[in-house]
């Protein structure tokens, strides 16, 4: 505990950034999914509190995903109820449990670098292109839309298009005005001031975005902002109204197919999104320390079951969230505690007060996450590791911008087997000859990928020639790979080849390999 105290500043500071950001993005995730709006902000609670305090990430934040709305949107409408689908998320959750205690989250270290950071990348200009029509005052797009193709019928590059028609001069100016103070909160004028630099810069955005609003409504009501450009919390008349917002699960609908089906997909969905973020937050974190991906589980399915109990959606660590909490200078877990704690000390009491704030000054401070993310220096790093790093890298990025996050994901996972693949195909077989002696050396494993290289340069020795077959280095070789070798053996002192085999210590290879 006393580490936690020690870094309790730096980690408030961060909550504070973490808690702007999540604020709408839980809102709109709510909206997208066909869910009561207060469902987000409960699930938002819950991945703070109960999964911050569980897990054993430092710095991922957890809470409704926008990759999980059209599961969502999907299973309340085949469900029947929101009550009903509240006991799928609560199933969801002891899936994943048992998921952590079979030790399933080992699935996360299989998923390629060049992937990781692609997919961190692309987040990183998905929050800028996603941000800029809300920057500029056109929110017809939920808060935390991933996907491509928008429920509005437009897409992430048309929805640009469609903001310049929609342009409000006094949107633009306090966006303007926020993305100014963000790069001036980052400067060394202000990392200098002893005072300044512990007050985090999102806050300083919120602060003063949320007064020019109210001076705009106050001395020039022409440029008053709509409500729609605005946060939109769920305002409680009283202590009982607002717990009225919480919903309890209905477990008369256990015999309910479609619970069951909506909860091992939840499950699994969200299981592989949250081993996706934690993935990636560890890249990001400073200090280079590792989740353990197993116990994250446990903790993502009792917060699963927590948040289904009470009316909230399903959970998942968020890498938008994470990614500002990294941003924003982090040290442990407690951060994402104080977060959670945040949204729900400020939802019961200050709803009115946060209804204020403009959607713009937020937007601008996930732009500025965003160009965090997505770095022109990345890319240059990825670049100077080749072609085999860069390309399932520029791919992961590309497929995510165009479909979305897992598709995305999957794709880029493929890319890079792909090109794993290929190095190891190349570098598994070497074949040096001079005059008539020939070296054919087995490296690594050699797959029946291998075979058809291998048969054709064995029907190119000539007559009389000399051949070793080196096996000594070889971990694995494939029956079909040694089956070929055999057959040249056979035939070999038709064409007067004398042949050499220097063995491997495997003692399958050493049986089925016969010398001439």
């Amino acid at each position: 505990m006393k580490k936690y105290l020690v870094h309790s500043g730096a980690d408030i500071a961060a909550s504070v950034v973490v808690f702007l950001v999540a604020l709408p993005l839980c809102l709109g995730i709510a909206l997208a999914s066909g869910a009561p709006l207060f469902a987000g902000i409960t699930a938002g609670i819950i991945g703070g509190i109960v999964v911050g305090f569980l897990s054993g990430s430092h710095l991922s934040v957890s809470g409704p995903a926008a990759g999980l709305t059209v599961i969502v949107a999907a299973s309340i409408i085949k469900i029947g109820s929101y009550e009903a689908f509240l006991l799928a998320v609560v199933i969801a959750g002891i899936i994943q449990i048992l998921l952590g205690t079979i030790k399933a989250g080992i699935i996360g270290d299989y998923i390629p670098n060049a992937v990781i950071k692609g997919m961190l990348a692309a987040i990183g200009l998905l929050l800028i292109l996603k941000q800029l029509p809300h920057l500029v005052g056109y929110d017809a797009d939920f808060e935390g839309d991933e996907k491509f193709l928008q429920s509005d019928h437009h897409n992430t590059f048309s929805s640009l298009l469609g903001a310049v028609h929609y342009i409000t001069p006094s949107v633009v100016f306090i966006g303007f005005i926020s993305l100014l103070l963000l790069v001036l909160w980052e400067s060394k004028l202000i990392k200098r001031n002893r005072v300044l630099k512990n007050i985090p810069g999102p806050l300083i955005v919120v602060v003063i975005g949320t007064f020019i609003s109210e001076w705009f409504a106050g001395s020039y009501q022409a440029y008053t902002l709509g409500t729609k450009q605005l946060v939109s919390l769920p305002v409680a008349k009283d202590a009982g109204h607002f717990f009225s917002f919480f919903t309890v699960p209905s477990l008369a609908s256990l015999n309910n197919p479609y619970v069951w089906s909506s909860a091992f997909t939840l499950a699994i969905v969200a299981s592989l999104e949250t081993l996706l973020g934690i993935e990636a937050v560890d890249k990001l974190d400073p200090y280079k320390r590792v989740t353990p991906p197993n116990r994250e589980l446990i903790a993502q399915g009792i917060g699963n079951i927590t948040s289904g109990l009470i009316g909230g959606l399903p959970l998942t660590s968020v890498i938008v969230r994470s990614s500002a909490n990294v941003a924003s200078g982090a040290k442990t877990k407690m951060s994402a505690v104080y977060h959670g704690i945040l949204l729900l000390v400020c939802v019961a009491l200050i709803p009115l007060w946060l209804n204020k704030i403009p959607l713009s000054a937020l937007a601008a401070i996930l732009i500025f996450t965003g160009y965090k993310l997505a770095k022109v220096s990345l890319f240059k790093d990825f670049f100077k590791k080749g072609w085999d790093q860069f390309i399932p890298f520029c791919v992961t990025i590309a497929a995510i911008l165009l479909t979305d996050l897992l598709i995305g994901i999957g794709i880029g996972i493929i890319v890079g087997l792909f090109f794993l693949i290929r190095s190891n195909f190349k570098s598994s077989v070497l074949v040096v000859n001079d005059k008539n002696h020939f070296l054919i050396r087995l490296r690594k494993d050699v797959s029946f990928l291998n075979k058809p290289i291998i048969k054709l340069k064995l029907e190119k020795v000539p007559e009389n020639a000399f051949v070793i077959i080196d096996a000594t280095r070889a971990d694995f070789i494939d029956k079909d790979v040694i089956e070929e070798i055999n057959n040249f053996l056979c035939h070999a002192h038709l064409k007067k080849i004398k042949v050499e085999i220097k063995k491997s210590l495997n003692k399958q290879m050493h049986n089925l390999l016969v010398t001439q």
